[in-house]
């Protein structure tokens, strides 16, 4: 594929245009969350709701390796495109629906135009700058998560509460106009030249085969089956044999979805590591870390939003931060390690709180996991698209959402295990010896941590306690607080889990290679050995069977990158 070579006001149009696009995509998760229950009230299917997430998410998840090969074949234009149109669509669909059936069906479609969209955006910053000027735009578009995880949540509940739930899907529609416009007039549609190898269909049902059921035994495990159910067991197998499956097909495949050559690279391999660990940390405490400060710490939090936002400012301030630092230096591997250390570091003292830590600690704490986010997440990627040559663009891309993705599903799901499994075997030994005694199906909703984050389910739960007398209103206050503290111990020894996860990372990143970005988007331009080298250590962007689009070439003297 050919450099896109546009004038700078050209390039802002088509950056903005694919920073609106992606930021309808990334709100989209986090903007339904404070409508579910209104829409649960109108729709029902209560038992269904998880589906409104899974659904997206699994269809996400399983185009992105996909269409990062498809944009690397065809252009990145059509996808990116096709994305926000298929998202536009399915958002309206999802206003519309009649039931949360429809919802779930067409929530799935929307994962697909999601993943389009996410697979792609990073990729168009490769497509319009070499790796020595990447590092900025990459830490802009992170900027876009920790943003949309900070207003998704706060527009959910004002539109829901103003105008109705349906708006919730409809207002990504005019973003998105506004984006479909800019690009279509904006963004040239480059594609490769010669002729284009057949799909690799095997290799797409090999995949399909190996990821979705993997997701579901991730997302069903410890929730609706336990982990060594037969039907977990089942999933588990079923996603071992289409990994092999995978394998054989893209070893034999002329022109594979995901050439596995690509993990001969040291550089890829070790970013891909650190992604994937990285990304089980960061889902986790996002995740968790609401259940924390609502559950555990009592306080009252209209929106989630607001809970995590310390921690996704910090994520927006570091990413913008460390992307302007690789553009002015050229140097990648310090700032990965110093990310790692912020993020091992804000978890050891995420770990040691408990119900009793002071507010201002807790943010503190949010905002250091934040920092240690932000500073590595946009680096990685600009270190697989620099490693690789420049017709894997697409497919290296997509390969860094992926991993991250599959790391935070796994880690939610044994983190999430970890939190209910505490509270189940803690609790009840924590509780006054009169609530001890009381019907097991009011002891069994004492087990649930949502019970703590929920005032209608608190409201409930203290009028049950009412009818048991005088005493009613002491045993309440008694039980909210063992529950309180048991919770408070769960989730911190998560904590102190993701820290294990971070530290490794951590381990793993020291292993990470540092080789000049180039100074061109296709070529080698400027790649020259970085002073005092380990010894023995190649700095090339070679990948071994898998020849560089480009043939290097030593560049104009003084043509440093950075």
């Amino acid at each position: 594929m050919q450099e896109l070579n546009l004038s700078p006001r050209a390039k802002a149009i088509v950056i903005a245009g694919t920073m609106l696009g992606l930021l309808v995509a990334a709100i989209s998760q986090t903007v339904v969350s404070t409508a579910l229950p209104r829409i649960i009230g109108e729709l029902g299917g209560l038992n269904l709701f998880s589906w409104v997430f899974t659904a997206s998410m699994l269809t996400s998840t399983t185009v992105m390796p996909l269409v990062g090969k498809l944009s690397d074949l065809y252009g990145r234009k059509p996808f990116f495109i096709g994305g926000i149109v298929v998202f536009m669509v399915t958002s309206a669909l999802s206003g519309l629906s009649q039931s949360m059936v429809q919802l779930i069906v067409f929530r799935g479609f929307q994962g697909i135009g999601a993943g389009m969209i996410m697979a792609n955006a990073f990729a168009i910053i490769g497509d319009l700058f070499a790796p020595s000027e990447r590092g900025r735009y990459m830490g802009l578009f992170t900027a876009v998560f920790g943003l949309a995880s900070i207003v998704g949540p706060l527009l959910g509940g004002w539109i829901t509460d103003n105008l109705s739930w349906r708006w919730v899907f409809y207002v990504n529609i005019p973003v998105g106009v506004v984006a479909l416009s800019v690009l279509m007039v904006g963004f040239p549609w480059i594609r490769p030249s010669g002729t284009r190898p057949p799909i690799d269909h095997w290799g797409v049902s090999a995949l399909v085969l190996a990821v979705v059921p993997l997701l579901l035994a991730l997302v069903w495990a410890g929730d609706l089956y336990p982990w060594l159910s037969p039907q977990i067991a089942g999933l588990l197998a079923m996603s071992v044999v289409g990994t092999v499956a995978f394998i054989l097909v893209e070893r034999a495949a002329a022109d594979p979805i995901m050439p596995l050559g690509m993990f001969s690279s040291p550089v890829f391999s070790v970013a891909i590591m650190i992604t994937f660990l990285t990304g089980m940390g960061m889902f986790g405490a996002i995740t968790f870390t609401p259940m924390f400060i609502q559950g555990a710490l009592g306080s009252s939090a209209t929106n989630s939003g607001l809970v995590t936002m310390p921690m996704m400012l910090g994520l927006v301030v570091a990413s913008t931060t460390a992307g302007q630092l690789i553009t002015r230096t050229g140097r990648y591997r310090v700032l990965v390690v110093l990310g790692g250390i912020a993020l091992a570091a804000g978890m050891y003292l995420m770990s040691r709180m408990d119900e009793g830590t002071a507010h201002m600690v807790t943010v503190r704490n949010m905002i250091i996991v934040g920092v240690g986010l932000g500073t590595s997440m946009p680096i990685l990627g600009l270190v697989v698209q620099n490693a690789m040559p420049y017709r894997l663009l697409g497919v290296a891309t997509s390969s860094v959402q992926f991993f991250r993705q599959i790391g935070g599903t796994l880690g939610i799901a044994i983190f999430g295990t970890l939190v209910t499994t505490h509270l189940r075997d803690n609790l009840r030994a924590e509780l006054p010896t009169e609530v001890q005694a009381l019907p097991e199906p009011l002891l069994e909703r004492l087990e649930d941590p949502q019970v703590l984050l929920s005032p209608d389910a608190l409201d409930r739960l203290r009028e049950g306690f009412a009818a048991l007398g005088a005493q009613g209103a002491g045993l309440f206050a008694e039980t909210i607080d063992s529950m309180r503290m048991v919770l408070a111990e769960a989730v911190t020894n998560v904590f102190f889990l993701g820290m294990l996860v971070s530290i490794a990372a951590l381990a793993v990143s020291v292993f990470l290679r540092e080789i000049p970005l180039r100074t061109t988007v296709a070529g080698e331009e400027g790649a020259r050995p970085l002073p005092a080298p380990p010894a023995g250590e190649a700095v090339s962007g070679q990948v071994p069977g898998i020849p560089l689009a480009d043939p290097p070439s030593a560049g104009p003297p003084g043509d440093e990158p950075g």
